[in-house]
């Protein structure tokens, strides 16, 4: 009798794939990652969440491609692309994210509402 084992939900399809992991503050008790659906973790979707709030209290973003054998911190990359999308919609940057792109770009909270 042969048994299967079923593969683990959060490796990604394809060996050569970047995956991305968002930091979240998530209450009292300090920073947990939370993982999105595999399905999602394109750049383009993480930017997306971000922006739609599905994040409680972000705080990091990392890059992982164990393929290639490397990860990075692209907070600061995230964070400019956030202030692009929104300087390109004439909208303020989301208060909800307001510590994460303060913390990433080291503007002020006035610099950020110069888009609002």
């Amino acid at each position: 009798m042969s048994t299967s084992v079923a593969a683990s939900s959060t490796v990604p399809f394809g060996a050569d794939q970047t995956v991305y992991l968002v930091v979240d503050q998530s209450g009292p008790r300090g920073a947990t990652a939370r993982e999105s659906e595999i399905e999602r973790t394109d750049l383009e979707n993480i930017v997306d969440d971000l922006m739609a709030g599905r994040f409680h209290d972000p705080i990091r973003v990392v890059a992982f491609n164990t393929l290639e054998h490397w990860s990075r911190d692209i907070s600061a990359d995230i964070a400019e692309e956030i202030l692009c999308r929104c300087d390109s919609e004439s909208l303020g940057p989301p208060q909800y994210l307001a510590g994460f792109l303060e913390a990433h770009l080291g503007r002020s909270g006035q610099k950020l509402r110069r888009f609002g």
